[in-house]
């Protein structure tokens, strides 16, 4: 429970520092090229959600290495990249598909989908109010 409770504090965190910095750099652009503030907010919070995914996968990794915290699709051995791959589709609620938790680490899975839901939908309501505003202009 721990390390869940790290790594969701770790992904907001993260989510809201980059928020507010995306935020900051969106200001501060001159309006002379508008088309770079919304690439440049997109790929902000693309990049955002990528370091999140990483953050989760990285700790589904680590924890993989005890025992006693479950495994993965029947226990075979699994990579850093595998675990990035795992936490990638659940933190987007894509669901499990080839790589499933089994046993305790299926606490961090949900509350792993749930923060994933809870950041995508946060930043969809970022992008939309600074696009109104940009707009507005």
């Amino acid at each position: 429970m721990l390390s869940t409770l790290l790594s969701v504090s770790a992904a907001v965190l993260v989510h809201y520092e980059g928020l507010i910095l995306i935020s900051r750099r969106l200001g501060v652009h001159h309006d002379r090229y508008p088309r770079r503030k919304v690439l440049y907010g997109i790929l902000g919070v693309l990049s955002l959600h990528v370091v999140e995914i990483w953050i989760f996968g990285f700790t589904t990794w680590a924890l993989l290495y005890f025992a006693h915290a479950g495994s993965v699709s029947g226990g075979q051995a699994l990579s850093l990249l595998d675990a990035v791959y795992m936490a990638a589709t659940t933190f987007t609620t894509v669901g499990f598909g080839d790589l499933a938790p089994v046993g305790p680490i299926r606490f961090l899975a949900g509350t792993m989908a749930l923060t994933g839901f809870v950041l995508i939908t946060w930043s969809a309501s970022f992008t939309y109010l600074e696009m109104e505003r940009f707009w507005r202009r």
